[in-house]
């Protein structure tokens, strides 16, 4: 799905930046500097800015989601294809749980270097893009 910036959001409000390089946006906390992802919004988030994390970072752990999980609450298709999910940490800020994407299995390792990737998630009736985020292993120049 190719969509340029003006037909696109996030899947949810205040998740992802709109800048040319995306992130993330945190949550800092304004007493004790605590950074969490996503920011806390409602009366949690009073406390709380936005912070917008680094798009780097390195994998914490992982699994593989080989079955398809019930419905409720997953709402996918019924051709179910296994994903794999961790936890990248991203240094001094916080550990952000995701889809990892764009590889093998085997592949993953604990302490790989992984970059955020923003991807598109479906396509609204009126034909807007909605984007959610996903991790993906760090393109190494001349590899």
């Amino acid at each position: 799905m190719e969509s340029t910036l003006e037909n696109t959001r996030p899947v949810a409000a205040d998740l992802i930046s709109s800048e040319a390089e995306p992130r993330l946006i945190g949550g800092r906390h304004l007493k004790t500097g605590r950074i969490v992802f996503p920011c806390p919004s409602g009366p949690e988030g009073v406390d709380y800015e936005p912070f917008p994390l680094a798009r780097q970072g390195t994998l914490w752990s992982w699994t593989v989601q080989r079955f398809r999980p019930g419905s409720p609450p997953y709402a996918g298709p019924a051709t179910f294809e296994p994903y794999a999910v961790g936890y990248v940490e991203l240094a001094g800020q916080t550990i952000v749980e995701s889809r990892l994407v764009d590889v093998a299995f085997d592949a993953l390792a604990i302490g790989q270097r992984m970059q955020l990737a923003v991807l598109p998630f479906k396509r609204d009736a009126d034909g807007t893009t909605v984007t959610t985020f996903a991790f993906r292993p760090v393109q190494e120049a001349g590899k």
